[in-house]
C-alpha cells in the first residue's frame, strides 16, 4: 500500500517561488504564565495556505510513504511504520509541535540528490513521534538513511514538557546524512531565531541537553570550515553560516526585538550594534530569562512587531508614508546610484501566509491540552483562532482558495483584503482592526477555562463526545471570525472611501499629517507653494 505525503497539497500551493523567510519564538514551561510550552511560526512567502488535517492510521507490512517534489513528481518512498499519528497543521495529537526557518548557510552543502526536504522531515516526524526527543531521532535518522535535500534549516520542536532548537545543514552533493546540533532550551528561559543559525558553541558531553551528529567537527575541519588548532570552542554558526552585515540586519534585528521586549530590564545588554553589523559586537545569547512569565497573548503580541518605539520603528519616517504604514515592498535589499541599501525586516510582515502559536500542556488530556492558535496573512492584522488538536474536522473557509483568484469563501483572502486596505491609511485603520482583534482573541481566552473544563469532564466517559464538542467550538468560532473580518473590511472600505472619512461628526477631509507634509516641503520646497498677496484659499471646489 502506498501513501502520498500529506505535504504534497501544501507544496503545490507554495510553488517554487516561495521565499519562506520565517520568525520563531520558543517558550519553556517555566517561562510561561500557566506552565504551557509554546513555539511560534510565521510562514512567510508568496502563497495561499490551506489548513490540513490527517487522521491517525494503521499501516500494513510493506506500506510505503511516497515522497514527491513541488510539481507532484515522485522522488522516492520510505517504509511506513505500523502506526502514524493524527496531525493538525504542524501539531500532532500528542501535543508535539514543529516549526522552522530557512537559514541557508553554506549553499555548497546542499545535496540535490537527497530524498528529504525540511518540510518532509517536519511532517514525517509529526506522524511518527510523541515527544520532541523522538522527533529529533526521527528526523536525524531519516536524513542519515535517505539524504537531506534542503539548505540549512532551524527547527523549533516542543512537546508538553520540553522545547528544543535543532539546526541542520547537509553534507554536499552525493552525501547522505547531515551536520546537525539540537539543544534543549533550559526551563524558565525563552529563545528566538529568524533565518540565521543561532547555535554557536555547544557542550560535547551533555546528552540530556545537547545532541549532535557524531562527525560534525571532523567534517568542518576536513572541509576547511574550522581550524583544528583553534583555541576557541567549535562554533556551529561560524563554521556553517558565518553572518554578513546584511544578514545580521535581516535576521538578528528580529531576535534583538524579541529579547528587548521580554527582558526590558536587560535591554542595554542586547547591543543593537550587533544587528547593525559591527564586527566587534557580541552575538545575542541563544536563550534568555524573561523579566516576567509570558501568557499565550504575550507570545502572540511578540509576533506583531515592527520595532515600534525604537530607532528602527517602521511606522515612522518618510518611508512609512503619510499614514505610518510599516510595510516595505520586496526586494528588501536594493541599490541606488551604485550604493546598496536595505529596508528593515520586521517580525510582522505582509508576506506572511500563515502563522501559529502552539500551546502544549502536560496536565490535560492531549486532545484538550494541545491548542493550535492559527492565524492567516499578516500577524498584525490577523486574528488567532483556537484549534484543539483533538478536533475531527476543520473550518471549511480555512481549507480552500487559491492565490490567483480572489474569493470571499477563502479565509486567507478575507484577512488579506483587510490587511491590504489597512496599508492605505494604516494609522487610522489599524486601531479599528486591533479593537476587533483584541475583542475576539480576548473572548477566546476568557472562554478557554470553561470550554476545557467541560471537555475534560466529557473526556472521562465520553471521549468522542468531547472531541465533537471541541470540534464544534473550534470550527464555529473560526468561521465566526472570518465573518467578522469580512464585515470589518466592508466597514473600513466604506468609512475611508476615496480618501474621506465617512463618519458622523467627523470632518470628511482629514488630509495628511503635518509631520509628513513637512517632509514633502523639505523635499520639494517650491513645487506646491502658493505665491499670492491675498488670503490663500483653503476650501476649493471639487
Amino acid at each position: 500500500m502506498k501513501n502520498t505525503s500529506v505535504l504534497l497539497a501544501l507544496i503545490l500551493l507554495l510553488g517554487a517561488s516561495a521565499a519562506l523567510p520565517c520568525t520563531n519564538i520558543l517558550v519553556t514551561r517555566g517561562a510561561s504564565r500557566d506552565g504551557s510550552t509554546h513555539i511560534t511560526y510565521a510562514c512567510d512567502g508568496r502563497f495561499h495556505p490551506h489548513l490540513r488535517r490527517e487522521e491517525a492510521a494503521d499501516h500494513e507490512m510493506g506500506s510505503v510513504l511516497e515522497i514527491r517534489d513541488w510539481g507532484g513528481k515522485l522522488r522516492g518512498s520510505i517504509p511506513q511504520p505500523p502506526h502514524t499519528y493524527a496531525v493538525l497543521g504542524l501539531m500532532n495529537e500528542h501535543q508535539l509541535a514543529i516549526s522552522e526557518t530557512t537559514t541557508t548557510g553554506r549553499e555548497e552543502l546542499q545535496n540535490p540528490e537527497g530524498l528529504l526536504h525540511y518540510w518532509d522531515l517536519m511532517h514525517i516526524a509529526l506522524q511518527r513521534a510523541r515527544t520532541a526527543r523522538e522527533a529529533i531521532e526521527v528526523m536525524t535518522s531519516l536524513v542519515t538513511q535517505y539524504g537531506y535535500r534542503s539548505t540549512a534549516e532551524s527547527f523549533s520542536i516542543a512537546d508538553p514538557h520540553e522545547v528544543w532548537l535543532m539546526e541542520m545543514i547537509g553534507k554536499g552533493p552525493g552525501n547522505t546524512g547531515a551536520n546537525w546540533v539540537a539543544r534543549r532550551i533550559p526551563d524558565g528561559y525563552i529563545s528566538a531565531y529568524a533565518n540565521g543559525i543561532r547555535i554557536r558553541e555547544f557542550p560535547l558531553d551533555d546528552p540530556e541537553n545537547c545532541l549532535y551528529s557524531p562527525d560534525i567537527i571532523d567534517f568542518a575541519v576536513q572541509h576547511g570550515y574550522w581550524k583544528k588548532d583553534s583555541s576557541r570552542p567549535f562554533s556551529f554558526a561560524e563554521a556553517f553560516d558565518a553572518p554578513t552585515v546584511q544578514s545580521r540586519r535581516y535576521t538578528a534585528t528580529r531576535v534583538w526585538s524579541i529579547f528587548r521586549r521580554t527582558a526590558p530590564s536587560r535591554a542595554k545588554s542586547f547591543d543593537p550594534a550587533y544587528h547593525r553589523g559591527d564586527p566587534s559586537a557580541q552575538p545575542y545569547p541563544l536563550w534568555i530569562k524573561p523579566d516576567r512569565k509570558l501568557s499565550t497573548a504575550d507570545v502572540m503580541a511578540l509576533m506583531r512587531d515592527h520595532y515600534e518605539g525604537t530607532p528602527y520603528d517602521m511606522t515612522k519616517g518618510l518611508d512609512a508614508g503619510p499614514f505610518g504604514a510599516p510595510e516595505r515592498w520586496r526586494p528588501i535589499a536594493w541599490e541606488v546610484d551604485g550604493q546598496k541599501y536595505s529596508w528593515e525586516r520586521p517580525i510582522s510582515t505582509q508576506q506572511t501566509g500563515f502563522s501559529f502559536v502552539s500551546q502544549s500542556r502536560a496536565w490535560l488530556p492531549d486532545a484538550i491540552g494541545g491548542v493550535y492558535w492559527y492565524g492567516l496573512d499578516n500577524t498584525w492584522t490577523t486574528c488567532y483562532v483556537p484549534l484543539y488538536v483533538g478536533i475531527d474536522a476543520l473550518p471549511e473557509s480555512y481549507t480552500q482558495g487559491e492565490i490567483s483568484h480572489f474569493s470571499w469563501d477563502s479565509a486567507w483572502w478575507v484577512f488579506n483584503f483587510v490587511a491590504n486596505l489597512a496599508d492605505s491609511k494604516f494609522s487610522m485603520m489599524s486601531p479599528e482592526i486591533l479593537k476587533v482583534q483584541r475583542e475576539l482573541e480576548g473572548l477566546f481566552f476568557q472562554l478557554q477555562p470553561a470550554v476545557e473544563k467541560t471537555a475534560a469532564e466529557l473526556w472521562k466517559d465520553q471521549p468522542e463526545i468531547a472531541r465533537r464538542y471541541l470540534s464544534d467550538y473550534s470550527i464555529s468560532h473560526a468561521e465566526e471570525v472570518v465573518r467578522r473580518w469580512r464585515k470589518l473590511g466592508e466597514y473600513l472600505l466604506m468609512k475611508y472611501n476615496d480618501g474621506y472619512v465617512n463618519e458622523e461628526g467627523i470632518s470628511p477631509e482629514q488630509g495628511y499629517p503635518a509631520s509628513w507634509l513637512h517632509e514633502v516641503i523639505h523635499a520639494r520646497p517650491t513645487d506646491f507653494k502658493l505665491d499670492q498677496p491675498g488670503k490663500a484659499e483653503t476650501e476649493l471646489p471639487y
